[in-house]
């Protein structure tokens, strides 16, 4: 772990402001696996009596006895309580808890919920019973319930009839900024260039736990064969995990659709005939808890005139960049990999390098968006809608799509390439531009504004040029 926590700001100034009720809290955290929901709990509890628990992954032959003597085990180790063994009851089992937390601030994490609750329906109605009717008694008392499977937690107690009203606080933690991503690299001590900077981050993401495994006396590079393409290397099974341990038994549905959104973006109807499965409900939560997973985003193209946006122009995308490096660039090189071809091999010198980074990059950039609209000065409250766009061609007019697209209240679209090259952008992007500009179909009165957000170096001849409205050099997120 390292020494200083780095982001999380306002989620733990939230966290704070609950010690300032005079009521007890319970708080619900969410986020993809490796996201950092314990860790931002531990620092939040650090200065206060904390009591941790957490569920057993629900594999084969792991039965609700197994979480209750688990739980009982964790209880008597953080406590004086004695070790009880087939307590069949888990209403005893919090009873036992709630003695240990009657008075003080109190800070209590039952992580992995989902898994906690596994074969035991009545877990959540007895543990309901026990925040009634002993719990909460201690107005300085936090329970947070922390999950991977956010569709479980939203559907059994966000919007569950038996909770309702109880929940203070409903946090879904999202990836570290870019800065935040620099301050950890830092803090491992990674001080390399802002380029390997950014080609680790187009594996990692902003997921806090993939960044901790860098190696700092390693080149970026060397890193993601150390943890990608050697044999039983840390994030080569990582996706089985992912899957297995969060998805169960249905797991490979959702690696089918993630497999599928890997290649490339697609409405709901041509990913339900991709898959050969029928347009369903079922299908329809598959994605909806992978959206809410933080795995996979949806996006709408939208009407300039009206600002609204078309649900029978949306489309899913697979945004997590791990998952994407995974499928689009691990998965076909599995058999090589255990078979430790990769050892000796320079992987910038393998097919479609170049071209994965430039996808992973504008996947990493449009997850930091924020930077984006503050670079240009654009205030959240003006914007109408953003995000990747798509122009479909009709009769009328062309096919077009944007990497980032910002429609703000004033009328104003700012049109945003994404570049990301090892090799210097010369008057070549000026032209991409100034083509997909003339295809987008922008109602009159309105100004379409260019923007360039890159890595890498540019001509004199494009500064000069004084084409693009802003040109944002990611790198300077880096210094």
């Amino acid at each position: 772990m390292n020494n200083h926590f780095i982001g999380r700001e306002q989620e733990l100034r939230q966290l704070d402001d609950l010690f300032n009720k005079k009521t007890s809290s319970l708080v619900v955290i969410k986020g993809r696996r490796r996201i950092g929901k314990s860790r931002l709990v531990e620092e939040f509890a650090r200065k206060v009596t904390f009591y941790q628990f957490s569920g057993l992954a629900p594999v084969n032959g792991i039965s609700a006895q197994d979480q209750r003597n688990e739980f009982a085990l964790q209880l008597s180790q953080q406590t004086n309580f004695p070790h009880i063994g087939n307590v069949d009851d888990w209403s005893k089992l919090f009873i036992l808890l709630a003695e240990k937390c009657r008075t003080g601030r109190i800070v209590v994490l039952l992580d992995e919920i989902t898994w906690m609750a596994h074969d035991d329906p009545t877990f959540l109605s007895k543990l309901k019973n026990a925040w009634d009717m002993h719990l909460k008694k201690n107005p300085k008392l936090i329970l947070i319930f922390c999950g991977s499977v956010s569709a479980w937690i939203e559907k059994n107690i966000i919007s569950s009839t038996g909770y309702f009203g109880r929940v203070s606080l409903d946090l879904t933690l999202t990836e570290l900024s870019l800065p935040d991503c620099n301050k950890l690299l830092k803090e491992f001590g990674f001080e390399r260039s802002a380029l390997e900077k950014l080609i680790f981050l187009s594996l990692t993401g902003g997921i806090p736990w993939y960044i901790e495994q860098i190696k700092p006396k390693y080149s970026a590079v060397d890193n993601i064969k150390n943890l990608c393409f050697r044999k039983n290397a840390l994030l080569v099974k990582e996706y089985e995990h992912i899957f297995h341990d969060l998805f169960g038994k249905r797991s490979h549905i959702y690696q089918q659709i993630t497999t599928i959104l890997a290649e490339r973006a697609l409405d709901y109807t041509t990913l339900s005939k991709k898959m050969a499965y029928a347009k369903s409900s079922a299908l329809s939560d598959y994605v909806e808890e992978l959206i809410l997973s933080g795995y996979v985003t949806s996006y709408n193209s939208w009407s300039f005139k009206t600002g609204r946006s078309s649900s029978k122009l949306k489309k899913y995308r697979l945004s997590d960049n791990f998952l994407r490096f995974y499928f689009r660039y691990m998965k076909n090189k599995l058999l090589n990999i255990n078979a430790g071809t990769y050892n000796n091999v320079s992987l910038p010198s393998l097919p479609g390098w170049q071209s994965m980074l430039g996808l992973q990059f504008e996947n990493l950039i449009l997850k930091n968006c924020e930077l984006i609209h503050e670079a240009l000065s654009i205030n959240p409250e003006d914007i109408i809608a953003n995000g990747p766009y798509f122009q479909n061609k009709t009769e009328r007019q062309k096919g077009c799509q944007i990497d980032y697209l910002i429609q703000t209240k004033y009328n104003t679209l700012f049109v945003c390439e994404i570049k990301f090259s090892q090799e210097i952008m010369g008057k070549e992007v000026i032209d991409s531009m100034k083509e997909k500009i003339d295809r987008l179909s922008a109602p009159r009165g309105f100004a379409v504004l260019p923007v360039l957000i890159h890595a890498n170096s540019i001509t004199q001849m494009v500064t000069e040029a004084e084409y693009f409205l802003k040109i944002i050099n990611v790198n300077d997120y880096f210094e």
